[in-house]
């Protein structure tokens, strides 16, 4: 058995977790932060590219640019479908290894394409369709880091995982805009073009936006070949896992990790073009960052705070928090359907920073409620059978909390496609976004509703 893998793997056994078993789940996890952080950095960069194109001299209509926008969204959800099961199948140093790497293409491909603008549009479709591969990450790398902790770290220990790579989407909208104003990697790097904004010319490097990951995805690639563990008690196959299909608090959660997460990433990735489309004078890329950053380190804290209070309870308050923030973001937004009449940057800057971080700390609550939930069910049907059956329970329980942690994430990533999509869709038909902001309030609605019935309510059945 090679030194990688580890053979017995007990965190519910204090005297196992105390002798090194902590030392180890936080090595694997402090090696998964990086590269989930650069999995997000380039399923997000379209955010932040298309900003730029048609200022080098790409025609493309606003429609098209949030397809552009819309389309990693679209291949990382299903892609995470996939990849939601490849930790047990494979091992999850393996698979962070191979699934990091996988980065280079689109972050490579970018870089070259954008440096031709009579690049064709179905080219830049497939790029940003390769981009999926970051949105992809999310769900293995978070299956991964779930074997390795207790029922009692389970929410630190994701909220660590997902918060710190969430920085991802923040550091793309923060790091690009710099990294393009200058010729970071000299001739290596290609030539510059001309940029015109506001009658001005200037130079602009758009393919750093690809070309400055790189070299940290190879880094991060190696660190998680030679640094991280396989648990051979995680082993499954994809049958082995498929149960969790026929589980309904499965299907529960894939409703309510999509008002959380969804909102989160499909807030990301359309913020950048929507104030762009809605208050015309603000530069987007001096303010898109902070968005993602606020709900990165609110899904921190939501995870300490879920581990206290109880995932549900927190999540209740999230979802109406949600609906709060986003009726804020349609009382600011311009007027008439006229963008940049009226209406006020601040008020809808503020609302949304609001909206982020409800969606950050809704991300731990919902993912805190997952393992809880798992490990409840399958200890109540173990209940009164001998020893070696209820431990069998728990390495069950941890293997379907595991799927479905990936599962659910692969459902709400589609928020990154529906999101954007739904902006555009709704300014191309009334010429506002409004009609896309009354459906999302909707659905918190419900989700509001599932949370309480399901799971928050004194005589829930799973109280969580």
């Amino acid at each position: 058995m090679s030194k990688y893998v580890i053979s017995t793997w007990e965190p519910e056994s204090s005297s196992f977790w105390s002798g090194g078993g902590k030392d180890t789940a936080n090595r694997n996890l402090w090696i998964s932060i990086p590269a989930l952080a650069l999995a997000f950095a380039v399923w997000m960069v379209w955010s932040v590219v298309v900003v730029n194109l048609p200022a080098i001299g790409f025609q493309y209509s606003t429609n098209q640019l949030f397809w552009l926008t819309a389309l990693p969204g679209l291949s990382g959800a299903t892609l995470r479908i996939f990849y939601s099961f490849m930790v047990p199948i494979f091992g999850g140093r393996k698979w962070t290894t191979i699934s990091t790497a996988s980065l280079l293409i689109p972050a490579i491909g970018i870089g070259v394409a954008v440096q031709d603008v009579t690049t064709g549009y179905p080219t830049m479709l497939v790029l940003a369709l390769l981009c999926g591969f970051g949105g992809g990450n999310f769900a293995s790398s978070m299956a991964n880091i779930s074997f390795f902790y207790p029922k009692a770290q389970k929410g630190y220990a994701l909220g660590m995982n997902a918060g710190l790579g969430n920085l991802g989407v923040s550091a793309v909208q923060f790091v690009v805009p710099l990294v393009i104003t200058a010729g970071v990697f000299g001739a290596f790097g290609g030539a510059p073009q001309t940029a015109v904004k506001a009658g001005q010319s200037t130079a602009l490097w758009l393919q750093n936006a690809g070309f400055i990951w790189v070299p940290f995805i190879a880094a991060s690639s190696l660190l998680a070949w030679f640094g991280m563990n396989d648990l051979a008690s995680a082993k499954a196959s994809f049958a082995e896992q498929a149960v969790i299909f026929k589980r309904k608090h499965n299907w529960l959660m894939c409703w309510l990790y999509t008002g959380t997460f969804g909102s989160f990433i499909g807030y990301s990735a359309g913020f950048p073009l929507l104030i762009k489309t809605q208050f015309p004078d603000v530069n987007p890329l001096q303010y898109a960052f902070l968005g993602p950053l606020v709900g990165a380190l609110a899904r921190v804290l939501g995870g300490i705070v879920a581990d206290r209070l109880g995932g549900a309870k927190v999540t209740l308050w999230t979802f109406a928090g949600m609906i709060a923030a986003v009726f804020g973001v349609l009382n600011f937004l311009p007027h008439g359907g006229m963008a940049g009449t009226g209406g006020s940057f601040n008020g809808f800057f503020w609302m949304f920073m609001l909206l982020f971080a409800c969606t950050g700390v809704g991300n731990a609550s919902t993912f805190r409620m997952i393992p809880v939930i798992f490990l409840t069910e399958r200890q109540r049907a173990a209940a009164g059978q001998p020893a070696a059956a209820q431990q069998q329970a728990i390495v069950d329980a941890n293997k379907e909390g595991a799927a479905v942690l990936g599962f659910t994430s692969a459902v709400a990533a589609y928020g990154a496609f529906f999101i954007p999509k739904s902006y555009g869709s709704s300014i191309a038909l009334t010429g506002a976004p409004d009609a896309a902001l009354w459906c999302f309030i909707a659905f918190y609605a419900s989700c509001i509703a599932i949370t309480w019935w399901c799971y928050a309510r004194k005589n829930a059945d799973m109280p969580c």
